[in-house]
C-alpha cells in the first residue's frame, strides 16, 4: 500500500462525529494476508457461493468471451477471472484480453504472473486506478465484458453506488455485459456470525487498522484498547464495524495541534457492507441504461451475481 498523501483523510475521519476510518485503510500486506483467512472460513459464505455460481456462469457464457477485453474492476487476485477462463478453449484464449483494474500496482502485477502461468495464450494489461472515478483509462478498442466481483459495491455508500453505476454507464458501449456480484438481505444472525468468526480472525483485521494509520498518520493507537464489535443495521440494511474504546483514550499526532480523545464505550466506524434485495438491486441500477439480463443465485438466495447488459 502506498501510505503518502492519505493522513489527511485519516485525521478527517478521526476528527469527526462520529468518528470513522475509511476501509481502504485494511489492505497493508497485514490485513490482506488475514482477509484471505476470512475468506476460507466456515461463517464466512460470500466467496463460496459467489465461486460455485462463477463456474455455472462460465459454462452459460463461455462462447460470448470470444474476441472480447475482459475488464474486472478492484480485481485482487486472479482466482475468479481464472473460473471464466477455464471454460475457455485454448484457440478462443488467444483471442481474450485480460485487463484487471486495482490501485495497488504489486496485486495486479502478482495476479497477472499467477494468471500468465496458468493461460499462456492469453493477452493482458494492468490497469493501475481508482474505479470509482478512473473508468476512463480503460480502453475502448475492442468490445469488453465488465466483472465486479466479492460484493465490492456493497462497501459503498447508497449515493456512491448509484455515482458508480452512474459512472459504468458512460464508459460501457451499447450491447457490452457487466457481471455484478451481490450479498443478499438474509437471517441476520447468519450475517452476523460471517462478521464475529469463531476464530477471531475478523476482530484481528479490524484491529489491524489502527497498526496501518500509525504508520500513515503518525498516530499511537494500541489495539489491546479497543473492541472489535460488529452487527446488522436493519434500518440501513448493512453489516457495521466498528472499534470501540476499553477506556478513556488520548491519541497524539504530529499533525494535529491538539490530542484526539476517546470516551469509553465509543467506536470508530471502519466499513459498511450493505446487504440486497432484488428491489434494492433494481433500483441501484435504474440511473443506467442496464438491462437484467439473467439472475445466478444459490438454493438460499444467500448470493447473487446479475448478468446485466448496456442498452
Amino acid at each position: 500500500m502506498r501510505i503518502n498523501g492519505h493522513k489527511e483523510k485519516i485525521l478527517k475521519g478521526l476528527t469527526s462525529s462520529p468518528k470513522y476510518i475509511s476501509s481502504m485503510f485494511f489492505y497493508d500486506d497485514y490485513g490482506s494476508e488475514l482477509f484471505e483467512k476470512i475468506t476460507a472460513l466456515p461463517e464466512y459464505y460470500p466467496p463460496k457461493i459467489e465461486f460455485t455460481l462463477l463456474k455455472k456462469i462460465s459454462a452459460i457464457i463461455k462462447n460470448e468471451l470470444k474476441g472480447v477485453d475482459i475488464v474486472e474492476l478492484g480485481s485482487g487476485d486472479c482466482s475468479k477471472i481464472s473460473i471464466l477462463l477455464d471454460s475457455v478453449s485454448q484457440k478462443d484464449l488467444k483471442t481474450i484480453k485480460y485487463l484487471p483494474l486495482d490501485v495497488c500496482q504489486e496485486a495486479i502485477e502478482k495476479s497477472l504472473s499467477i494468471l500468465i502461468e496458468q493461460f499462456p495464450d492469453i493477452k493482458v494489461h494492468g490497469i493501475v486506478a481508482d474505479f470509482l472515478t478512473q473508468l476512463h483509462l480503460i480502453p475502448n478498442s475492442r468490445k469488453r465484458i465488465f466483472c465486479f466481483f466479492g460484493s465490492t459495491i456493497g462497501n459503498f455508500s447508497r449515493e456512491k453506488a448509484v455515482q458508480f453505476i452512474k459512472e459504468l454507464n458512460s464508459t460501457m458501449n451499447t450491447g457490452e455485459m457487466l457481471l455484478l456480484s451481490f450479498d443478499m438481505v438474509k437471517d441476520k444472525n447468519i450475517m452476523e456470525k460471517a462478521y464475529n468468526d469463531s476464530k477471531k480472525l475478523t476482530a484481528k483485521f479490524n484491529l489491524n487498522i489502527l497498526k496501518v494509520i500509525n504508520k500513515i498518520a503518525k498516530t499511537n493507537f494500541n489495539t489491546d484498547d479497543f473492541q472489535h464489535v460488529a452487527y446488522y443495521n436493519q434500518k440501513n440494511s448493512r453489516i457495521e464495524m466498528h472499534l470501540k474504546a476499553r477506556k478513556n483514550i488520548k491519541i497524539s499526532t504530529p499533525y494535529l495541534g491538539q490530542d484526539i480523545t476517546l470516551k469509553k464505550g465509543e467506536t470508530i466506524h471502519t466499513e459498511n457492507s450493505y446487504k440486497f434485495t432484488y428491489t434494492s438491486i433494481r433500483n441501484l441500477i435504474k440511473p443506467g441504461h442496464f438491462t437484467i439480463d439473467k439472475v445466478f443465485t444459490d438454493k438460499n438466495n444467500w448470493f447473487s451475481i446479475i448478468k446485466i447488459i448496456k442498452n
